[in-house]
């Protein structure tokens, strides 16, 4: 097989196991190096798509590559960056490049925070979609996803992402951006009135600053709610952008639907594009986070895995509450010096943070380890759309057990396992049947539980 065949049929099988959007985002760009000694190096547009396709896509790239060569074939990443250091080139030719760049605009106060990255937002089942779709709305602002419709409860993510946005294409393109809050909008826009007639220039200025940019961003716009006279604005300076191709992002407590103040005419504009919902994180997406915001810390190396599982099944779900937490273990590690940050210090010194809750000891997360771990798969089989006989009879009965032992509801037990309710109610209704004639699997279920326990 040509090098350029086995490529499109490479191709071809991946896009076949993704969905368009993760598909175009991740690999639409990349290309074909060599193919050398059974291994095959591939070029990625940059080192974040690479160290992305790294962590969360590894596994699925070997599967494809011994799908279509049936053989044993490695694989290496690399960027464009990563070649030209190979090459050894001179930093002088490299110097060159910035000659043939267009002049950069003039740099406009964007009111960005540079604090926030996508390579510090932790990503999880709960805001994978969200975190797709904004970095492919980075990657070619105003040609995908025009608007970008962001929604969710607070403190899930969505001010991280919108500022990652703008971050990426500031560092990455001459594009201008402008960050605001919804709140900073209507107070522009209502000192022009206040102006009367003789308003022109802060007209003109109000102009320049909403309409003669590439990128806007702006943040909770369920602000509009009392503010009809700024939505009618707010539509104008949205047609203004988009009939230039520019790049808008919103963002919002709740779906467009469910606005039901907003004017008739801006919900169709928003339903042009596309939209995102973030979901509160589940039990993984919390230890990632709270691992994250402790890493470089002494609290990180004093920590016992345990008062992370404490932490992660009685926290809130709100990624800030998670920081709050954190800020105050550090605040107690300086003030009390312990030797180490075990359940029982957690325990007294975190109530406050959990009010009445019970620390919950047979979590979904617990049962779904405990069942990998008895059947030698792991707990992204589980949570995987894959539907062969043993994993789909391992997820069914770590469903099972997690209704049994967990004081979880179906609903969220589903939400552990990316299915919906009905799919649990049949899981359980299911193992419980043949549990009538079965010795083996009552067994089975007996030693996964007394695993969970000990």
């Amino acid at each position: 097989m040509k090098n350029e065949e086995l490529w499109d049929n490479f191709l071809d099988v991946l896009s076949s196991k993704l969905n368009g959007i993760s598909f175009n985002t991740w690999f639409k760009d990349s290309k074909l190096v060599s193919i050398s000694d059974n291994n095959i190096v591939i070029e990625i547009g940059n080192q974040y798509k690479k160290n992305y396709i790294k962590d969360y896509y590894t596994d699925l790239i070997e599967e494809v590559l011994e799908t279509v060569t049936n053989g044993n074939y490695t694989f290496e990443l690399v960027t464009e960056e990563d070649l030209k250091k190979e090459k050894d080139t001179q930093p002088e030719e490299l110097d060159l490049v910035d000659n043939n760049e267009l002049p950069k605009f003039k740099d406009t106060v964007s009111n960005l925070n540079q604090k926030y990255t996508f390579e510090n937002f932790i990503v999880g089942d709960s805001n994978r979609f969200a975190q797709t779709v904004a970095l492919s709305v980075a990657e070619q602002p105003g040609k995908l996803y025009n608007p970008l419709f962001i929604y969710g409860k607070s403190g899930l993510g969505k001010t991280h992402l919108m500022h990652a946005i703008g971050n990426f294409i500031k560092e990455t393109s001459n594009k201008s951006v402008l960050y605001v809050r919804s709140e900073e909008f209507i107070n522009d826009f209502t000192q022009i009135n206040r102006k009367g007639e003789d308003n022109l220039d802060l007209i003109q200025h109000f102009k320049d600053k909403y309409r003669n940019i590439d990128v806007l961003i702006i943040d909770d716009i369920q602000l509009f709610r009392t503010a009809s006279q700024s939505q009618i604005e707010f539509f104008n300076t949205f047609n203004s952008l988009h009939d230039k191709g520019k790049q808008i992002v919103i963002s919002s407590d709740s779906s467009p639907d469910d606005m039901k103040y907003l004017e008739d005419r801006l919900k169709t504009r928003f339903a042009w594009g596309l939209q995102a919902n973030i979901m509160p994180p589940d039990y993984e997406l919390k230890v990632n986070i709270l691992k994250n915001k402790m890493l470089g810390t002494e609290v990180s190396t004093l920590i016992k895995p345990e008062v992370l599982d404490y932490i992660a099944n009685n926290c809130e779900n709100d990624v800030r509450h998670l920081e709050g937490i954190v800020n105050r273990l550090l605040i107690l590690t300086s003030m009390y010096l312990p030797k180490e940050i075990n359940l029982e210090f957690a325990q007294e010194n975190l109530k406050d943070y959990f009010g009445s809750s019970l620390y919950i000891t047979n979590s979904v997360a617990k049962v779904q380890k405990a069942v990998a771990e008895y059947f030698n798969l792991t707990v992204e089989n589980l949570k995987s759309k894959k539907r062969t006989a043993d994993i789909n009879n391992a997820r069914q009965i770590a469903m099972y057990i997690c209704k049994m032992t967990t004081e979880e509801t179906i609903e969220r037990i589903g939400l552990e396992f990316n299915r919906n309710h009905a799919t649990v109610i049949h899981a359980c209704d299911k193992i419980e049947d043949e549990m009538k004639n079965n010795d083996n699997l009552k067994s089975q279920i007996i030693e996964i539980k007394a695993k969970i326990n000990n």
